[in-house]
């Protein structure tokens, strides 16, 4: 995967402005409702919430703290899709550094639109006499292949309801706020779209058992990404552990609301570093083995310099009070390239355009895509009542969601389903300072 150097509209001296939209905290209200750092966390419904086993930590087991809840709505990518976006975060000592101390999951809510047409593209396949007369009565199916890969630029898109999150959103000019919750396109329960469709008058010949070549279109079929396509992957394990009480859950973090712009950047001239010395005097030969030394010194510098390291702190420095990057199908903005997510990140691969080359999502097989990513100054906020120097000691902690934004299978429209997704951690370096 390239690097992340894809904001710049123009030269590297003319922008000011990236698709990178960040998020700020917030003592006061916003007219964002719903997204927050830290504090406790809130669904769509009291009666639909996720399994505890979402926010267990993998190390220890033990409940952990939300860092960040997040209105992902996006219905220029995803129209009759409701999202929000969950990390928790271990707060025992001993867990940190450790495999599964962060998580996240996904929440979508499908109205009844979408939903028929998701069962229509996973229906088993029929004899042609009953696909035919189905084809006569049934709308046709939308382009689902376009709006999943089909990213315009920021300006190409007008709809007034979109996340502003997305990369795709309207600019920051048009957004008074750009956390506005947008109301959905559903107002009440849909009806349940799996209902059974009325008998025919006569007897329909008799329906073949499904086999290997009638089973549902993978979401490889459908983009041709590979022929032949692999069987569906097995349902992800489903755990109904019932959502505990706040008493179960460790002391929350303080909860801010969340502001947002995009990003500005100021230029930069090229400097080189004090410690630097560039020696240009030939000797009384002509030699020029004070440039040669010169160079040797440059090149000392450079290899023991974390060059993707300097690009993060360069780039959080012209907003340093940023606690949270947000681009839906962009690049992160790596920590390091050496630690074992940003090696897997940086290195070249051949997944589709824009996936990150991590796992596909488990419950449809779909690529991931870069979505979110929190930021050092995220650590201030939420321990601003701590004392001690031991807190959270991450860099930055990226989410990764399907790129297909699916909900779990049986689903019904006006259900809420909740899916993990791909959490990747940059831990500081060992007796580095925040």
């Amino acid at each position: 995967m390239a690097s992340y150097d894809s904001d710049s509209s123009g030269g590297e001296d003319d922008y000011t402005e990236t698709n990178v939209l960040l998020g700020f905290a917030s003592q006061e209200p916003t007219d964002d409702t719903i997204s927050q750092l830290g504090g406790h966390p809130s669904w769509f419904d009291n009666t639909s919430t996720p399994s505890a086993a979402l926010a267990r930590c993998k190390a220890c087991n033990d409940m952990m703290s939300l860092l960040l809840q997040l209105n992902g709505d996006m219905p220029e990518h995803f129209p009759g899709h409701e999202r929000r976006l969950y990390l928790f975060g271990c707060q025992r000592r001993t867990c940190r550094r450790k495999q599964g101390s962060v998580r996240g999951f996904r929440a979508v809510r499908l109205s009844k639109t979408q939903e028929q047409e998701r069962t229509q593209e996973t229906r088993p396949s029929e004899p042609q006499e009953t696909q035919i007369q189905a084809q006569e009565e049934a709308p046709a199916p939308s382009n689902i292949g376009a709006s999943l890969f089909g990213v315009k630029p920021p300006t190409d898109v007008s709809n007034a309801s979109s996340n502003p999150f997305s990369a795709s959103s309207v600019s920051a000019s048009a957004l008074s706020n750009p956390f506005s919750t947008k109301p959905t396109a559903s107002g009440s329960t849909p009806s349940n779209p799996f209902s059974n469709p009325p008998s025919p008058a006569t007897a329909a010949p008799p329906q073949p058992s499904p086999t290997a070549s009638s089973l549902p279109e993978t979401f490889a079929q459908r983009v041709r990404i590979s022929l032949p396509s692999p069987p569906p992957p097995p349902s992800p394990p489903t755990t109904t552990e019932p959502w505990p009480p706040q008493s179960s859950f460790p002391t929350a973090y303080p909860s801010y609301h969340l502001d947002a712009d995009y990003e500005t950047l100021s230029p930069r001239a090229p400097t080189v570093p004090q410690n630097v010395r560039l020696d240009m005097d030939m000797d009384v030969d002509g030699n020029s083995n004070s440039s040669s030394n010169a160079r040797d010194d440059k090149d000392t510098f450079e290899s023991s310099l974390d060059t993707a390291f300097q690009r993060f702190a360069d780039r959080i420095a012209d907003n340093p009070t940023q606690v949270l990057r947000y681009e839906f199908r962009g690049r992160p903005l790596l920590y390091s390239t050496t630690d074992p997510v940003g090696s897997l990140l940086s290195r070249p691969s051949h997944t589709p355009a824009n996936a990150l080359p991590v796992p596909p999502c488990a419950n449809c097989a779909a690529p991931r895509v870069f979505e979110l990513q929190l930021t050092p100054h995220a650590i201030s906020e939420l321990e601003v009542h701590e004392t001690g120097l031991e807190g959270m000691e991450w860099g930055t902690v990226l989410l990764g969601v399907c790129g297909r934004d699916c909900a779990p299978r049986g689903q019904e429209a006006g259900e809420v389903g909740y899916l993990e997704e791909w959490v990747g951690v940059q831990w500081e370096e060992v007796g580095g300072k925040r």
